[in-house]
């Protein structure tokens, strides 16, 4: 209130007077900061996320892989071990014809061309399983190494927002552009990822 040139302020006019004044220093002083680093961080959170899931996913799948690889090469040693019998068979074939009579050495002939076919038959399932399991291999560990970009983008995107948090606290420029540098490095390893790089 004033009267002839005297203002006296109030408590209520004074606490209003001093909000207004210390939202403005603030402002001034890193209020702008404050909002642009919350939204950005939790942009980078979202991000980070993401590259989360991503790794997760790629781990899962690397395992399945193996787990598929390792069911081929089961399969294949069986074949092989088949195979292997089939070859024992022949070879008592050919010593039994050898030994036989001329009259009974055609129906030896005859087990050991069996023998040979199946054989041939055999060693074809047994050499695609291995190529089956190979490429399962190959897979898996095209699968990790994703995994493993994903998880350094994560890793680089969480200390990003760990740069946040001290950068609001401390109200530090440098750690601000700390933390952009940061963010912008784990988008570059999160698009590696993505690429299969």
């Amino acid at each position: 209130m004033s009267s002839g040139g005297f203002h006296v302020h109030g408590p209520h006019d004074h606490e209003l007077e001093h909000a207004a004044q210390g939202a403005h220093d603030s402002h001034a002083n890193g209020g702008g900061m404050i909002a642009q680093i919350a939204v950005i961080t939790a942009i980078i959170a979202t991000v980070g996320a993401l590259f989360s899931y991503m790794g997760g996913a790629t781990q899962a799948n690397a395992g399945l892989y193996k787990n598929n690889a390792a069911i081929k090469k089961t399969e294949a040693s069986n074949q092989w071990n088949f195979f292997q019998a089939k070859s024992t068979k022949q070879s008592l074939a050919e010593l039994a014809r050898d030994l036989a009579p001329e009259d009974k050495k055609a129906l030896y002939q005859g087990k050991i061309d069996r023998y040979e076919k199946e054989k041939n038959e055999i060693k074809l399932v047994a050499e695609k399983l291995e190529t089956q399991s190979s490429t399962w291999d190959k897979s898996s560990d095209e699968q990790m190494h994703q995994h493993h970009r994903w998880a350094q983008a994560t890793t680089v995107l969480q200390i990003s927002i760990a740069l946040a948090a001290i950068a609001l606290l401390t109200r530090k420029r440098w750690l601000e552009y700390g933390m952009f540098a940061l963010a912008g490095v784990g988008l570059v390893i999160g698009a590696l990822a993505a690429l299969h790089i």
